[in-house]
């Protein structure tokens, strides 16, 4: 393979009414690479008026599962990536399950071998890895044409051994050039893609088969895909051309190969490494805005010198040939980083309904949804909501900042990080501040009034340095080192539950 400059004028043309495809197979839990793939067939639909049609690959028995179906549906919506035609949508060119196609596959591979553009091969893996090392070529060489021109005694022979044929694909003695929509003109010289085979001995048909089938019976016209996909297109434009001239496509698809996802050490992420785990991303608070923009970044960037954008931004600027064929490498951190963004962008009243379930699934509210929660819980949260939503980063960290607000406990275990920061000082600080707080009275306690008293009693008066000083009441108040800003805590609490909480801690000490 060889693959020219990628330029801008190696890359084709769109066509007029594109239509793209989404067609995983439901083998696992749905990982980065899936939807960043159909992240960018979405994001060219909708950018360019056309069509996305998703249709499951699921001919693989042995590993398809209708759990792991299911959480792909759960996937797309949780995401709001939305779909013209195809699962539960419905649309002209079902069925949408490649299950459900069997029969479709076995008449167009019987137009194929009638056509003489397939042919049986009786050949076992085996006699084709000793026919190449018998003939001095590498046993791993891949298969050498041999059942080509079999003659009908030839195949009679075999059969009556009690062998099945495999259908393979005639491939041309010619070189296959395309232009990518990602990375120009790419070249597949002659005699570099042996003939493959579309249907199994057993009759089962192929990836190589279906999808290109599928392909051309749903009148796809832009084919947008991962880079391991990429030695897998010869063949399949060559079956295009088989397909047009059997009737049964109406072009050979314009072709994208999107880039590899790598994760740690240069490694392609591998699905099963839990940072490409979908799920294990929205379990620890991604927010579907925050996640979409990061996945986006991934091979496209909306201009050289920002990150954070909406998917409404994305739309109006996406072209699936301004992606990089470059290599993406999947940085948690930055992923976290814009998903904080997006989050502070979120409405007060959104951002707490998002949160809700978090809550309770970390125990700290009585219910999984905002209109289930009690009166206290919602007016607690409430006065919270501006002190942790521009400090979170992920939804799943906002029930260690509101916890200790929405609990009625009048000690809080400290942390041990919080714990190993009160110095010898801490108890007289504590003494010091629950005198002043007994003291001050139930109409002042605002933030400031008790910040204003505070700083006098610890800071002017008792000499301790600002952290000396505020940090052990920090503790007592949340147990917690890092925290919601304390004053407005307090206030939130409330003078008796503040005061309280104060006193554990020096019991404690």
């Amino acid at each position: 393979m060889t693959e020219a400059e990628n330029s801008k004028n190696t890359k084709p043309e769109l066509p007029k009414d594109v239509r793209v495809r989404f067609c995983p197979s439901p083998t696992g839990t749905p990982h980065v690479g899936m939807i960043r793939t159909a992240l960018f067939n979405w994001a060219e639909a909708r950018a360019t008026g056309g069509k996305l049609v998703f249709r499951i690959e699921d001919t693989d028995a042995a590993r398809d599962s209708e759990e792991s179906y299911n959480q792909i549906l759960e996937s797309l919506r949780w995401l709001g990536i939305d779909w013209d035609e195809g699962i539960e949508v419905g649309g002209p060119h079902g069925p949408y399950r490649q299950s459900e196609r069997t029969d479709i596959y076995k008449d167009v591979a019987a137009r194929l071998l009638e056509a003489g553009y397939a042919y049986e091969s009786f050949s076992t893996p085996e006699e084709i890895e000793a026919r190449n090392v018998a003939a001095g070529r590498p046993k791993a060489f891949g298969y050498d044409g041999y059942d080509r021109n079999l003659t009908e005694e030839q195949k009679e022979a075999f059969r009556a051994e009690g062998r099945k044929p495999a259908l393979r694909l005639r491939m041309p003695d010619e070189d296959i050039a395309f232009d990518d929509l990602i990375r120009g003109t790419i070249e597949f010289k002659a005699g570099s893609v042996p003939d493959y085979v579309i249907v199994r001995p057993n009759g089962d048909p192929l990836y190589t088969l279906t999808n290109p089938v599928d392909d051309a019976m749903m009148d796809i016209n832009v084919v947008l895909r991962g880079e391991d996909l990429l030695s897998s297109t010869p063949r399949q434009i060559v079956l295009y051309r088989y397909l047009e001239e059997l009737g049964i496509a109406k072009q050979t698809p314009l072709f994208g190969h999107m880039p590899y996802v790598m994760g740690q050490g240069n490694k392609k992420l591998s699905k099963r490494d839990p940072e490409s785990n979908l799920f294990n991303h929205r379990d620890a608070g991604f927010i579907r805005e925050g996640l979409l923009n990061y996945l986006a970044l991934l091979g496209w960037s909306i201009a050289p010198d920002r990150d954070v954008f909406s998917m409404d931004e994305m739309i109006a600027k996406f072209d699936v040939r301004d992606v990089k064929a470059n290599p993406a490498r999947f940085d948690l951190d930055k992923a976290i980083s814009i998903n904080a963004e997006h989050i502070r962008m979120l409405d007060a009243d959104d951002f707490l309904r998002r949160s809700v379930p978090y809550l309770h699934r970390d125990g700290v509210v009585s219910a999984d949804a905002w209109d289930a929660l009690t009166d206290r819980e919602r007016t607690i949260l409430t006065a919270a909501a501006p002190l942790v939503q521009p400090r979170v980063r992920l939804l799943g960290e906002v029930a260690g900042m509101v916890g200790s607000l929405l609990s009625e406990e009048g000690y809080i275990e400290p942390d041990a990080d919080a714990r190993k920061t009160l110095k010898d000082s801490a108890a007289e600080v504590l003494d010091k501040a629950i005198a002043a707080l007994e003291g001050a009275d139930e109409s002042e306690w605002k933030a400031e009034p008790l910040h204003e008293l505070l700083n006098v009693k610890l800071i002017e008066e008792g000499g301790y340095k600002p952290r000396l000083a505020f940090g052990p009441v920090r503790v007592a108040v949340s147990g917690r080192r890092v925290s919601p800003p304390l004053f407005e805590s307090m206030e939130i609490l409330g003078k008796d539950l503040t005061v309280a909480r104060l006193k554990g801690l020096r019991e404690h000490l």
